[in-house]
């Protein structure tokens, strides 16, 4: 029986993504994300009814991660969260 070689390249990336919605206040703006204690990045909001795998996902580590967004210099949502390999985690804004 022939086995085919593994290659790392083949494997599942260790990458999970995030994906911001809200289903009116926030939708279609832009939000900041800060990660752990890593430097914000800027994050695109998708309506909630347009969520279905739309929009802009946002490659994070897997593993227990402390988000915060903020939002016109306010924090608007606070959590620990986990995600795993090729997770989509969708973040539900106000």
């Amino acid at each position: 029986m022939d086995v085919a070689p593994i290659f790392p390249s083949h494997r599942k990336e260790d990458i999970a993504y995030l994906l911001f919605v809200s289903p009116k206040e926030y939708a279609g703006k832009s939000v900041f994300v800060k990660i752990d204690n890593n430097a914000p990045f800027e994050a695109k909001v998708v309506k909630s009814s347009k969520a279905n795998r739309r929009g802009s996902q946002y490659g994070i580590a897997v593993g227990t991660r402390n988000i915060t967004v903020s939002y016109d210099g306010k924090s608007i949502y606070q959590k620990k969260i986990f995600v795993s390999t090729q997770e989509v985690k969708q973040i539900m804004l106000p």
